[in-house]
């Protein structure tokens, strides 16, 4: 769960994926095409066709009406062009499936191409911006491309010919469908909303504004001090918030003195919530901040000028809700889906919301999870505080000092190419095969990453995928090498899913939280690929625990994003004071439900900090989802060469979870594996 593989300007093409994507919908509800039109066009080509064709014809017509409006003409023309468009040959209805695979290829890969090249000085540390940079960074090669497609005409013939499932169809006939059938239904997934270009546009702009704020919301950390006058970090080092804080500090826990610095931390990561940092030490390294009195002071003494501690004012709340209004906007396009939480679940996930959070509730309401935490309590030798959600203490790092991490990641990777060339090497360590391994590093391309880290997929078969990371002037550290192989994880698969599968419009995985998965099983290696593992009795029972906490961590996390846009929806018109009065409190809510009863402290605010629930809203969900797949993942792979057990599930595409599942481990989608685990692992530990 380390980092997201999908920065904002991506995210907001994917989000205009979703919004392509509505079951039923009316175009913003406007119906132009009446309903004896509509009946006098179906028997006219029922009656040319035969009634073998009849209710495809009618559910192609009724499809075509929806989305039908006055521009594209009057009703005598929407009578001819069904009457043109309908294909009743099976032979030329396959061909014409292949053309628009084909054509989709090129044009979602262009396109993305496109946004990446904009991007590119905001997402890589290519050194300082310029103001031009972020003006094209704004802008979505995308925007038009739906609605260009209805005027063409090509929309409307597909969703003449091709079918249009809800979820519940999918989930009910999915598993008795031909792979060609799988695919014809994604095709008309791409046409069910017609969203506006200006809402397009705008949510492009709200999402690169908050990635913006993101990828620059950075800590020196050598300028924190303590009450008397000490610098306990090393200088130089710079965190992003909040990947980079909460690295750090799960880093401190093999630190004898660690325990000063991580309360440090968790000190800066409640005042970014709270908004009581002072905006002046946010990506500064010219002030000296005292966390004790939130004071500041010029650093280097006197003659510096004066910073002021005049408080962040409420900007991380303003871009939550510059994206929630972006999102509402195109809430009347899709009726069907009509909030983002409905898209986000329904469509994204293709899980209900429901079952999301039932799963989560089984974890953080778990046994296991109670007595990991006492366990934890025992292992630390002191009472837990509210940090400790993020303990790693099981993790086989947990035994190594970050600074002998450093040392030993820095000499085998001093440049970031280095970290490039031995992609194939890596590959063929965790068994991809010789040919399939050199194949799969060819196609991945590492870069600088300004932000935190992230993994954006091709979508033309010709192109690249791109693994970002950040690599320091010194070389590459042991935080940016534990992202870049759970990017890695993502990239492998990006590249498996669309160029060794059979259908292009089946590229992907079901939903982000499998792609999640397979960066989390790559993660997890990292210090075997380091030649670091070491033969552990108890390696297995403490890995079930370590994914157990990790899961509940992140669990509580998803749950404060998912109830903070239940919140939004029901106050609309709430400024982003009364935003972040309402975060603030139903991230106590959520700590109080769930862990306070095995942490021991009460009206905790800390599940707030995640810089996804700003920048890419809604993400957060697929990370414990993520965990819970993997773990069903390596419960599958025990035994299994983990390269080509990959390699055929991420062949299976983008079809429903659980069809996915059953497919590739055998079973649905299920915490049981994990609580199971972590029971006997307790059991063990005893």
């Amino acid at each position: 769960m380390k980092m997201r593989h999908w920065m904002p300007l991506a995210a907001a093409y994917f989000c205009l994926a979703w919004l392509s994507c509505g079951e039923n919908t009316r175009g913003g509800g406007m119906t132009f095409i009446t309903e004896t039109i509509i009946q006098k066009t179906v028997k006219k080509l029922t009656d040319a066709c035969g009634v073998g064709q009849a209710e495809r014809i009618a559910s192609g017509v009724r499809r075509t009406a929806a989305f039908w409006q006055e521009a594209d003409g009057d009703a005598q023309a929407f009578a001819e062009f069904c009457g043109k468009a309908f294909i009743s040959d099976l032979e030329l209805l396959r061909k014409t499936a292949e053309r628009c695979e084909k054509n989709f290829e090129s044009l979602d890969g262009h396109f993305l191409e496109i946004g990446r090249d904009l991007s590119e000085p905001m997402q890589l540390d290519q050194g300082p911006m310029l103001p031009v940079d972020y003006l094209f960074a704004q802008y979505s090669p995308w925007a038009h491309l739906s609605e260009d497609l209805f005027k063409t005409g090509v929309g409307f013939t597909v969703l003449l010919n091709f079918p249009a499932y809800t979820l519940k169809e999918r989930l009910e006939l999915g598993p008795s469908w031909s792979r060609e059938q799988w695919a014809w239904s994604r095709l008309a997934d791409r046409f069910d909303a017609r969203v506006p270009a200006e809402v397009r546009q705008g949510l492009t702009r709200a999402y690169v504004d908050a990635e913006d704020y993101i990828s620059n919301y950075n800590i020196h950390m050598h300028r924190l001090v303590t009450p008397d006058g000490r610098r306990p970090f090393p200088e130089g080092l710079r965190l992003i918030s909040h990947w980079g804080l909460r690295d750090e500090l799960k880093g401190r826990y093999a630190d004898p003195d660690g325990l000063e610095k991580q309360e440090m931390i968790y000190e800066v990561m409640r005042k970014i919530i709270l908004q009581e940092i002072p905006a002046s030490v946010i990506n500064n390294p010219d002030v000296d901040w005292k966390l004790s009195d939130n004071s500041v002071a010029a650093a280097g003494g006197a003659g510096q000028g004066s910073p002021s501690p005049a408080p962040e004012p409420n900007t991380r709340y303003v871009h939550l809700l510059n994206i929630f209004h972006a999102e509402r906007l195109a809430d009347p396009f899709t009726p069907s889906l009509p909030t983002k939480m409905d898209r986000r679940f329904e469509k994204d996930r293709q899980i209900p919301e429901n079952t999301i959070e039932s799963l989560f509730q089984s974890i953080l309401t778990s046994e296991a999870f109670r007595r990991t935490a006492a366990l934890i309590e025992k292992r630390l030798g002191r009472p837990l505080r509210p940090f400790d959600i993020w303990y790693n203490g099981f993790k086989p790092a947990g035994l190594y000092p970050e600074q002998d991490l450093d040392l030993i990641v820095g000499r085998r990777y001093p440049d970031i190419q280095a970290f490039e060339r031995d992609i194939p090497r890596i590959l063929r360590t965790l068994e991809f095969g010789e040919t399939l391994s050199d194949f799969l590093g060819s196609k991945i391309v590492v870069d600088p990453a300004r932000g935190s880290g992230h993994a954006q997929g091709a979508a033309r078969r010709a192109d690249n995928a791109h693994l970002r990371t950040r690599v320091p002037a010194g070389g590459m550290n042991y935080k940016g090498y534990n992202i870049a192989c759970h990017e890695l994880g993502h990239c492998v698969e990006q590249v498996i899913s669309l160029n060794r599968i059979d259908h292009t419009l089946l590229a992907g995985i079901p939903n982000t939280a499998f792609t999640e998965a397979f960066a989390f099983v790559f993660q997890k290696r990292d210090l075997e690929l380091l030649g670091l593992t070491k033969e552990d009795p108890l390696g297995e029972h403490l890995g079930a625990l370590n994914d157990l906490w990790a899961t509940a961590e992140i669990a509580g996390v998803a749950l404060v994003d998912m109830k903070v846009w239940r919140w939004m929806y029901e106050h609309p018109e709430a400024g982003a004071g009364e935003t972040r009065q309402a975060v603030i409190r139903i991230a106590k809510e959520v700590w109080n439900a769930y862990f306070a009863p095995v942490l021991g402290v009460k009206d905790e605010i800390l599940l707030a900090v995640y810089s996804h629930m700003i920048d890419n809203g809604l993400y957060l969900p697929d990370y414990p989802l993520g965990h819970i797949i993997a773990f069903q993942i390596e419960e599958y792979l025990k035994g299994r060469p983990l390269g080509s057990e990959m390699d055929r599930m991420c062949r299976l595409g983008s079809i429903t979870p659980d069809a996915w599942m059953q497919a590739a481990v055998g079973t649905p989608i299920s915490t049981g594996p994990m609580l199971q685990a972590a029971g006997k692992a307790l059991d063990q530990m005893k």
